[in-house]
């Protein structure tokens, strides 16, 4: 089993070592999502000496609508294409491989962020909402797989080595994979399949456009831990779906309740779930959730329940964190 300092090579995308740093909004955008230097410091101070060997960029949204808050950072249009390629340049620069991850909030939002009515996958009120969302037309939908093609063009375009597409947390993608928000009746609606076709196809969408050589990531927010919501096996179904569709790397984190799982304050929350993904598909997996000890992480990686560890919150907290884990272990 793998260990955090050993290397991971896939096709596309050779890691240095096992440690993730997971996307983490900081809400230092400046006005309209635009990227300034608060955004580029913070990046440069976290992947110093590339003790981490890969940084997933925070959530950016991919057009207007699907704006989660006010500090959040835009890929929604060509205003940040500069700001985005010296921050790919800075983390490269540091020694570590740069992702960007893009996203539509869907009803985890409220007009007054937007600017703009609230849109979902059902007239289903968020768990977390403020306000009953518009059911999405079939032709929203198109536009809103082509936004999330267009924010992946930029994000190659820009210099980064990955695009992750956001599927956790009770974002949009999120709400059509959880039967709570996805009460629709055509064929986004029913089956867990139907679920997730706004997923396929906006994994096509993307890879149409950054081709086949560019490493495509999603972040899955796996299960609902919720009643009538999301379960393991049909984590496992979509996963399943998700590589046969060019997934090369799934992130696993938390579905309608968010990034924590009730009740459970054990390193490695999603444990459980990424363990039994593993066990149906052959790309990479990676776990986050409370990690901040370099012991468990090295513990997990080696009971095989992940192939690459997020620790979060411990290095927001303490930019020193993963040199001193990585030294730690050698």
């Amino acid at each position: 089993m793998a260990n955090l300092l050993q290397t991971l090579e896939t096709e596309k995308l050779v890691l240095n070592n096992r440690l993730v740093f997971p996307p983490m909004a900081t809400e230092k955008s400046n006005e309209g999502g635009k990227l300034g230097q608060g955004i580029l410091d913070y990046y440069n101070e976290k992947s110093m000496g590339g003790y981490i060997s890969l940084i997933i960029i925070e959530h950016s949204f991919v057009n207007e609508k699907g704006r989660a808050s006010k500090g959040q950072l835009s890929v929604a249009d060509d205003r940040n294409n500069e700001g985005l390629k010296e921050l790919a340049s800075i983390i490269h620069k540091n020694g570590s491989k740069a992702v960007m991850q893009i996203n539509h909030a869907g009803s985890a939002t409220t007009s007054e962020i937007t600017g703009n009515e609230i849109v979902g996958p059902s007239q289903v009120m968020h768990l977390r909402g403020k306000e009953i969302p518009r059911e999405l037309t079939k032709e929203d939908i198109k536009e809103i797989v082509k936004n999330f093609k267009d924010a992946a063009k930029r994000v190659k375009d820009a210099g980064f080595d990955a695009v992750e597409i956001h599927s956790a947390h009770g974002y949009l993608l999120n709400q059509f994979y959880s039967p709570i928000t996805n009460k629709r009746t055509d064929e986004y609606g029913g089956d867990i399949l139907n679920r997730i076709r706004i997923h396929l196809e906006v994994i096509k969408a993307v890879r149409d456009v950054v081709g086949e050589d560019f490493p495509i990531l999603l972040r899955l927010g796996a299960c609902d831990y919720m009643e009538g919501g999301n379960t393991i096996e049909e984590a496992k179904i979509v996963a399943k779906e998700f590589e046969k569709a060019g997934i090369d790397i799934l992130d696993i984190s938390g579905g309608m309740r968010g990034f924590v799982i009730p009740g459970v304050t054990e390193q490695g929350y999603f444990a459980d779930v990424t363990k039994a993904i593993k066990e149906v598909i052959n790309i990479p997996v990676i776990l986050t959730g409370g990690i901040t000890d370099v012991n468990v992480a090295e513990q997990l990686l080696k009971d095989g329940k992940a192939d690459l560890i997020g620790v979060g919150r411990a290095i927001y907290k303490d930019s020193t964190w993963a040199k001193n884990a990585i030294e730690s272990l050698k």
